[in-house]
């Protein structure tokens, strides 16, 4: 029996632990956070998996749960492949690598029907990525379905099946370094004193990116990063990569860009497990954002929030100060999502945008005057004869703008008036360790390094520039589950 060791604690952790031991390897999972803390980033997320469908039957296999009234009442519609490609491809300037891609979208629902069949559940994203339009729930951007329980749910899930089926998990047990043996490597674990060896026939990298680790933050991603905060674990220090590159790996993609959102200004700089993902703010394509000088800077209606929220925490940082406001009316307070109304929020209200400017003015810098004259601007300039539809990219822009809005435009003219401060919050880092499609670690030379694989956030080549939000978790299970097989069958690929 071969001995497979898989270094990180989340989705793609596990998963490759699973699918480890099902094909009879002895397993040991090496989690760096302690049990409190353990999960990753995936603990973080709110579950949301993108996933190739054809209809309301593929989405039974996932959920038998739905009832009939369930799917009379909604939408659910499709997501076939080619348009998964088509959204790949375009956020990530086409750059995104072909074969990676490719086992990505044709796994993706094969993967989350093996994740079933193990135990993991699933259930339609209402809250998230859904709207009620003349009685019937319309799903949009190409997510339609999340972990039960969200991140957290789905990590219980996982580490449930994985000890169930004999898999070892140690917590607080820090991987930082891999020694080559001429049947595998040596995993060192701990600082010296303590430090001891494990060994393994094979690894499985699956410990994150770098955006825990503002040094690399501000050598890689460039000035100003390190000033970010970070929406998830405080462990994804870049271990991993490293580890790797010390036993002769090569490194890829785009290792100057990141998903980052916009998350709340006054967020600890890590993330709290009590509050999960819902620093976040992903409502601003109903409202409008403006920074410290008033001005808008993005075009808050350029696509589905799925496909901008990963590039605008970006905008924000580039902007004085490293933080904006997001601006909304009556109109559209009952589409903003849950997380507007957490305890937890940075927030002013106002019946009037002079107050609402002068009450953000007296809190936080801003330029009061250019703030209202800016709301002027845009409400004179928005399409009121384009009817509104958030289920669709509806049209309905700006006119004579700089800076327009492409879709989703409203006049803010119905109090009350609500601002929400945001920053920018870093998800996790693009660039990582050069793998192949069977998720092979991949030496200097192009050829894969013997008994070596990765999976999760530190595979590189997948994104660039941007990111279609409800990926990660689907592609670190897929390369999870594909590194685990392969690692549990070292020497035969």
């Amino acid at each position: 029996m071969s001995h497979v060791v898989v270094i990180g604690g989340g989705n793609a952790a596990l998963v490759a632990a699973i699918a480890a031991r099902e094909r009879g390897a002895d397993v040991t999972v090496l989690e760096r956070a302690p049990y409190a803390l353990r999960g990753g980033n995936s603990r973080f997320t709110a579950g949301a998996m993108r996933t190739v469908y054809g209809g309301v039957d593929d989405l039974r296999r996932l959920m038998p749960e739905l009832t009939e009234a369930e799917v009379r009442r909604a939408d659910f519609g499709a997501y076939p492949r080619e348009r998964f490609y088509d959204d790949l491809g375009r956020v990530t300037d086409y750059r995104a690598d072909p074969e990676l891609a490719e086992r990505l979208i044709d796994s993706s629902l094969e993967v989350l029907c093996w994740m079933r069949e193990k135990g993991v559940r699933f259930l339609p994203l209402y809250g998230r990525q859904s709207f009620e339009v003349d009685g019937k729930v319309r799903f949009w951007g190409g997510v339609t379905v999340e972990a039960w329980g969200g991140g957290a749910g789905l990590i219980d899930s996982l580490t449930d099946i994985a000890r169930k089926s004999g898999v070892e998990i140690r917590y607080g047990a820090h991987a930082r370094g891999l020694e080559r043996t001429p049947d595998g490597f040596e995993v060192c674990l701990g600082s010296a004193p303590e430090a001891h060896r494990l060994a393994a026939d094979a690894v499985v990298l699956a410990c994150g990116g770098f955006e825990s680790n503002p040094a690399w933050r501000a050598r890689y991603l460039g000035p100003g990063w390190d000033l970010a905060k970070v929406r998830g674990t405080r462990f994804n220090t870049g271990d991993g990569i490293r580890m790797a590159v010390d036993v002769g790996a090569a490194t890829r993609g785009n290792f100057s860009g990141c998903h980052a959102v916009a998350w709340d200004m006054n967020a600890p700089e890590f993330g709290e497990l009590d509050v999960g993902d819902n620093f976040q703010k992903h409502s601003y394509p109903f409202g409008i954002v403006v920074n410290r000088e008033g001005r808008r800077f993005v075009d808050e209606g350029a696509d589905f929030r799925n496909f901008t929220y990963a590039r605008y925490g970006r905008e924000i940082l580039n902007q004085p100060g490293q933080c904006a406001w997001q601006l909304f009316d009556a109109k559209v307070a009952h589409l903003l999502r849950d997380e507007y109304r957490i305890a937890k929020v940075t927030k002013a209200t106002a019946d009037s945008i002079q107050a609402l400017a002068e009450r953000i003015a007296s809190a936080e810098t801003m330029n009061a005057a250019a703030l209202v004259a800016e709301v002027a601007r845009f409400n004179a300039a928005v399409d009121t004869a384009t009817p509104f539809d958030p289920t669709v990219k509806d049209g309905r822009g700006t006119v004579g703008l700089a800076v327009p809005k492409s879709n989703w435009a409203n006049r803010l003219d119905t109090p009350p008036f609500e601002a929400y401060g945001v920053t920018c919050g870093i998800t996790f880092t693009f660039g990582g360790l050069a793998v192949d499609a069977e998720a092979r670690v991949l030496s200097e030379d192009g050829s894969p390094i013997p008994c070596l694989f990765a999976a999760g956030e530190l595979v590189g080549g997948l994104y660039y520039f941007n990111y279609p939000g409800g990926t990660g978790l689907t592609a670190g299970a897929v390369f999870g589950r594909t590194a685990g097989r392969n690692a549990s069958v070292v020497g035969t690929l």
